[in-house]
């Protein structure tokens, strides 16, 4: 017990101090889950949209591949970028493996049927309620998807909270393509599995509460915004 209660009193001292390790973990790990949500969205938004008003032969398939994807296991994705960008790889040309571009690609590849079916589903009630009125005024298929974009964005919001947890929980992928490298690809999830299996909890332990703070902060500030959202897209 004594040794545990030390752990939490050093965890507690390394974010209080700033501990230089910690702050260059955290911030690597923001951004790559910034940048992949970021990248996400504006793939997923209008192929979801796009999928939910558009009927084309095979439309229903790919509605089924991407619910399928969302439950992708990490480690075969990782596995499959791993291939790719490896020496022996089709782009390893590109020199991605072992950097954080390819840890964002991972996420990307993880994230991206998420937002895509919930967003197709967002769009597919809006359609129910709008679908006459843009029909009347004849929209085209363009200005069909942006309208309802910009009416589900309080859903969208909700979305991308989504895409950001599975971003941050990421352990597997991430691991695989980036290998975890001090000072170079290591971001919160790999170095509490890191610190954890060295027996290091100080470090794991003060990781895993920023982590708990950001999922916390981030789903309050999404639950604060979404009632004001809400209020303005009925002005």
């Amino acid at each position: 017990m004594t040794s545990f209660t030390d752990a939490f009193a050093q965890a507690f001292l390394l974010i209080s101090t700033g501990n230089t390790d910690l702050v260059e973990i955290v911030l690597l790990s923001l951004r790559v889950s910034l940048v992949a949500l970021l990248v996400a969205c504006l793939l997923s938004f209008p192929i979801g949209a796009a999928l939910a008003i558009s009927r084309f032969p095979g439309r229903q398939a790919i509605i089924l591949f991407f619910n399928a994807a969302m439950g992708l296991p990490p480690v075969v994705v990782g596995l499959t970028l791993y291939l790719l960008f490896s020496q022996a790889g089709p782009l390893s040309v590109l020199e991605l493996l072992y950097t954080p571009t390819a840890m964002i690609i991972a996420q990307v590849v993880l994230i991206v049927p998420i937002i895509i079916s919930l967003t197709r589903g967002t769009v597919s009630d809006l359609l129910l309620e709008h679908g006459e009125t843009l029909r009347a005024m004849r929209a085209s298929r363009a200005q069909q998807v942006m309208t309802l974009l910009r009416e589900a964005h309080p859903a969208l919001l909700t979305t991308a909270v989504a895409g950001l947890g599975r971003a941050f929980a990421e352990v597997g992928a991430v691991m695989i393509v980036g290998g975890n490298i001090n000072h170079v690809t290591r971001v919160m999830t790999t170095s509490i599995a890191l610190e954890t299996s060295r027996g290091e909890l100080a470090m794991a332990l003060a990781l895993g509460m920023i982590l708990l703070l950001i999922a916390l902060c981030t789903n309050a500030a999404v639950f604060a915004l979404g009632p004001r959202q809400r209020e303005m897209a009925h002005v």
